[in-house]
């Protein structure tokens, strides 16, 4: 006699193939830098050759921030070139091609265009024929792309899934400065980084220890929107010739509080997450700043071993920075196949985010 509290296996439907688990496996991460490199000290003279009524006293930005110098694009490199540069390299890395691809993203803070999604500027340079969209979230936008393209990858809507960064941050520096706290205001615009990053991740098993990515969580605090901006070009300021509009400008008091509020929460309500995070042999956390980055290690309860410290030599790259800090620590060895690395994102909006992946 039948049990109301025995469940039985519903067979699928005549005709329905049930795919086994999938993973993304991440086949290859590569990341671009435009050879142009400017230092802190020339970011002072731009200010001076721009007859900034304020110019900081030698110094001042590298002890503000730990910054040395950041990585500036040619003026006829868009955020598009500093992408398909990436992607290249991580497609020749995995020995893959273009036509492998069936679904590209493009994944950054910037865009070559408000239209059309610059996914398709990348895939037309790429010769992709693929679909494409483009995911925006701030610095975060590279790490939800990876959430994206594991989901589906992992629901079988797609096999192989190219996701594509090109940062043209410097942009948004501020060269005309009329006092100091007009510059404390604007002062991530001067250690923004140029660069391009590409990450290609494919189906694979999901085995106890198989590759690939093994967990994603993310979490926001939408009322905190305002803790930094960059505010011309959308419907509020369509067409503003306003410095303070164009130039990446900061709420530092918001923006440090709601980021340690956020990181309590994810430490606190993803636990089986954070106890991986302590385990991994790698974390990439998001760096604005030198004293940022130690706070964040700090945060996280780890020690400074498991972290490579990339904003000193390298900027703030934005949404590419995390797929730097995973290249760097691969090029040198520092994590190996079968290694567990923790990226660990935050972003204004305000958004936190983690992605837990076995190479």
């Amino acid at each position: 006699m039948f049990s109301a509290d025995r469940v039985l296996p519903v067979p699928p439907p005549y005709g329905v193939v049930v795919l086994p688990p999938r993973r993304a496996r991440l086949l290859s991460n590569a990341v671009h830098l435009p050879p142009q490199y400017r230092t802190m000290e020339q970011v002072r003279a731009g200010m001076v050759a721009a007859g900034s009524p304020f110019v900081p006293p030698p110094g001042t930005l590298e002890n503000l921030t730990g910054v040395r110098g950041v990585h500036v694009r040619s003026d006829d490199v868009q955020a598009s070139d500093l992408a398909v540069a990436a992607a290249v390299k991580a497609l020749e890395t995995a020995g893959a091609s273009i036509g492998e691809v069936d679904l590209l993203l493009f994944a950054s803070t910037s865009q070559d265009l408000v239209e059309p999604a610059t996914g398709h500027i990348v895939a037309a340079k790429l010769g992709a024929t693929c679909p494409v969209f483009d995911v925006k979230n701030a610095c975060n936008s590279v790490l939800n792309a990876v959430e994206t393209a594991a989901a589906f990858i992992e629901t079988g809507r797609h096999r192989t899934v190219l996701v594509a960064c090109g940062e043209t941050t410097t942009l948004t520096t501020r060269w005309h400065v009329p006092d100091h706290e007009t510059f404390m205001r604007h002062l991530p615009g001067y250690t923004v980084s140029d660069a391009g990053a590409a990450l290609l991740l494919a189906a694979g098993p999901a085995g106890p220890e198989d590759p690939g990515v093994l967990h994603a969580v993310f979490a926001a605090d939408s009322s905190a929107w305002e803790a930094c901006t960059v505010l011309s070009g959308g419907s509020m300021y369509p067409r503003s010739t306003d410095d303070d509009h164009y130039c990446l400008r900061l709420n530092e008091n918001q923006l440090s509080r709601t980021g340690r509020e956020m990181a309590r929460l994810v430490v606190e309500y993803a636990p089986e997450e954070m106890a991986l995070v302590r385990e991994s042999a790698f974390v990439a956390v998001h760096q604005i700043s030198m004293p940022q980055f130690h706070e964040a290690c700090t945060l996280l309860g780890l020690p400074r071993s498991r972290f490579l410290a990339t904003v000193d030599r390298y900027g703030n790259a934005a949404s590419a920075s995390l797929p730097l800090q995973l290249a760097l620590a691969q090029q040198s060895d520092r994590v190996m196949p079968g290694d567990v690395v923790a990226l660990v994102g935050l972003a204004s909006g305000f958004s936190m985010g983690l992605v837990l992946i076995r190479l």
